[in-house]
């Protein structure tokens, strides 16, 4: 019997990629003899004034495309364009806290769900506390993880993403081959088959 395979999936809140990615990596685990290994990745985006109109004009195509994405294959989530670029620091260590519990999928989910629909501040800790709390887990120990633990494994998941070479998410690696955005899912399933990791 062979070891299960990793997949790792480099991801951020705030990119309505990353989101529409989301359920279906996870979705191949039940499809091969895969673990998806979610690892936060802080986005580093400019602001609107600060990119040429050539960048603005790729953001503005960016979200009609995924929203026509969203709408065609994944049952039409909202996305709504943020208003601001955030810091979703305190929301990736929100998923680093979730995932220790047991419950990363189900925070993620309300917290891509939330923010895309302009609910959600990503980069307040007293907001992401909220959704830790709607989990049934406790505000305090994500505050005090934000401050402590979670500060320093979220440094590290920036330095392995430096290792990997990460520029963008969604973007998983697997063999060390890269497979960058939503729509890359394909090629990484053909190598998963062409590993014969199918179950």
């Amino acid at each position: 019997m062979t070891e299960t395979a990793e997949v790792k999936m480099y991801s951020d809140y705030k990119s309505p990629y990353a989101f529409l990615a989301f359920d279906p990596a996870y979705e191949l685990e039940s499809i091969y003899d895969v673990r998806i290994k979610w690892r936060p990745f802080q986005l580093r985006l400019k602001g609107k004034g600060q990119r040429s109109i050539y960048s603005e004009w790729k953001v503005k195509y960016s979200y009609m495309d995924v929203r026509r994405n969203a709408n065609i294959l994944h049952g039409g989530k909202m996305l709504r364009g943020p208003l601001k670029i955030f810091d979703t620091t305190p929301a990736l260590i929100g998923g680093l806290f979730a995932e220790k519990h047991g419950l990363l999928k189900e925070y993620s989910r309300t917290v891509f769900e939330e923010f895309f629909k302009r609910e959600l501040a990503a980069d307040e800790a007293d907001a992401i506390a909220d959704v830790i709390a709607g989990l049934d887990l406790s505000a305090e120990e994500y505050r005090a993880y934000l401050a402590g633990d979670g500060a320093d494994e979220y440094e590290q998941a920036q330095e392995e993403a430096v290792e990997d070479e990460i520029f963008g998410v969604p973007l998983f690696v697997f063999q060390g081959e890269q497979f960058w955005g939503q729509d890359r899912l394909w090629l990484l399933e053909h190598r998963l088959k062409e590993a014969g990791l199918e179950t």
